[in-house]
């Protein structure tokens, strides 16, 4: 299990960088693109933070245990 968290923990952290990275080009590109993505992104970068933070969070839990 603790092989699953090393591998899982990297991969939520990098998703919610790349969302926010996207979400904040998107947010100043502005026009088109900026209207439709901008705010979509920015909240599938919470959901991503969200799941993030409950991995980490389970896998300080089981590590203690």
């Amino acid at each position: 299990m603790s092989a699953l968290f090393n591998i899982l923990i990297p991969v939520s952290l990098a998703a919610v960088l790349i969302t926010l990275g996207v979400g904040i080009f998107a947010l100043f590109r502005g026009g088109d693109f900026g209207r439709s993505y901008s705010n979509k992104l920015m909240r599938l970068r919470v959901l991503l933070q969200f799941i993030a933070v409950v991995v980490l969070v389970a896998a300080f839990w089981w590590r203690k245990h």
